[in-house]
């Protein structure tokens, strides 16, 4: 008698083998002998059955394993990449108020890196004042009764010792049986839109103050003309040299007020945008007359050297008084009113060149980076928005041209503005 020793890869193919060699065994007359062949049989058979449920569950297992360790790889990188690449501060505060996760902007806001805060009690981050110590037994008490806490406007210290606005959102670390283990902090620095706030109402503001100049200007406008007139009749019938120098003087400061009201009401007029073409240098001089009337220059000196012949340029006039002035109201600032402001234009290559250089105060060398950055300013709350030069920088790129500046600290600066003739019609 013969028993088969095909292998076979599955359970399925050994119970067929196995059921066939014991239908053919028993259709025989069996022996000690053949009893003892199919129970050796029975074994190796039962034993190939046995190993090969066991790789095929193994098998089934490792593939399982795989797929789920693949998936909680990919929710581990998600999770990752939303703590450490949100725009949001983001902490975690264990049961023992110390902090036990920090994120990187975190670190960017605050100054703390994370070898630096974990371990600290939370807070560590809360301003002087009993006020912040009862908002964090308050936040504690409501995260652990209701689960989170409301956005909250308040304060925090930062590394450098500045307090900065913030709003938080605190949500529970739940443990065993919903048992208070900790809590997250979502932390947002509302440092830009409390500045954006404040550009808006100074902006407000603004706009109230040029509708009332409007109205000064217009109602100043008439019994000026009035004056000039009879200051006119009488220079034509005056016959003392004494009294005609000071008809004149008084004719002088008339014309003065009367152009500053003429400028008044142009400013406070909404501006065109309609292209027109422009000679750079008539701009550049209506925007010194504007600002000499700052009362910051009495010791200031403005030197022009402007180049004749320039082309004139086919832009929003408008735009680029903007960009005069406030480059030049930059200038006033740096040299604290007492120094020398010069203004100079020629052409290179394709480019009309215009150079505003001031020696005031300069600007410090990790500075030079950021000044285009609107919202960015050196300057005290209240004295500056952070967005003359910004905007200025985005008025001439959409002339196709370019402001870069040379500055060195306590020496001036030097803004350069480029506006090519390819990217706009010239005549």
């Amino acid at each position: 008698m013969k028993v088969s020793n095909r292998k076979k890869n599955n359970s399925a193919a050994f119970r067929k083998e196995w059921e066939s060699e014991i239908t053919s065994l028993f259709a025989q007359k069996l022996s000690s002998e053949d009893l003892k062949i199919i129970s050796e049989k029975f074994g190796q058979i039962s034993d190939k059955y046995i190993e090969s449920v066991i790789e095929d569950s193994t098998k089934k297992f490792k593939l399982e394993k795989e797929k789920v360790e693949k998936k909680l790889e990919i929710n581990q990188q998600y999770l990752q990449n939303i703590l450490h690449f949100s725009e949001n501060a983001i902490a975690v505060i264990g049961k023992n108020e110390e902090f036990i996760s920090w994120n990187e902007s975190a670190e960017r806001i605050f100054g703390y890196t994370k070898k630096e805060i974990l371990g600290k009690k939370s807070s560590f981050l809360l301003p002087e004042g009993e006020k912040y110590k009862e908002e964090l037994k308050s936040i504690i008490a409501e995260v652990d009764k209701k689960g989170s806490s409301k956005i909250i406007d308040t304060e925090r210290k930062t590394k450098d010792g500045e307090i900065i606005p913030v709003q938080l959102h605190v949500a529970k670390l739940p443990g065993k049986d919903n048992e208070y283990t900790g809590r997250t902090v979502v932390i947002t620095d509302v440092r830009e839109v409390r500045r954006l706030q404040q550009q808006v109402d100074q902006s407000e503001k603004l706009a109230v103050i040029g509708q009332l100049a409007a109205g000064v200007a217009h109602e100043i406008g008439n019994p000026l003309a009035s004056i000039s007139s009879l200051v006119q009749i009488l220079q034509r019938r005056c016959d003392k040299e004494f009294q005609k120098i000071q008809l004149d003087n008084i004719k002088e400061n008339i014309d003065r007020i009367a152009k500053i009201v003429r400028e008044l009401v142009d400013l406070s007029r909404p501006p065109s945008q309609d292209q027109v073409f422009t000679q750079v240098s008539e701009v550049i001089k209506t925007a010194l007359g504007i600002v000499k009337y700052d009362k910051r220059v009495k010791k200031v000196e403005f030197k022009t050297e402007l180049a004749e012949g320039l082309p004139s340029i086919k832009i929003v006039p408008d735009q680029l008084l903007q960009v005069f002035i406030n480059m030049l109201i930059n200038s006033l600032d740096a040299i604290e009113g007492e120094g020398i402001i010069t203004v100079k234009t020629n052409v290179e290559n394709d480019n009309i060149i215009i150079n505003i250089i001031d020696n005031g105060c300069g600007i410090a060398k990790e500075d030079i980076s950021k000044i285009f950055d609107p919202f960015y300013t050196t300057k005290e709350v209240g004295k500056g928005t952070g967005l003359g030069l910004s905007v200025s920088y985005g008025i001439i790129k959409k002339f196709g041209g370019n402001i870069s500046v040379k500055s060195k600290e306590g020496e001036g600066s030097n803004f350069k503005i480029q506006i090519p003739f390819y990217k706009v019609n010239i005549k």
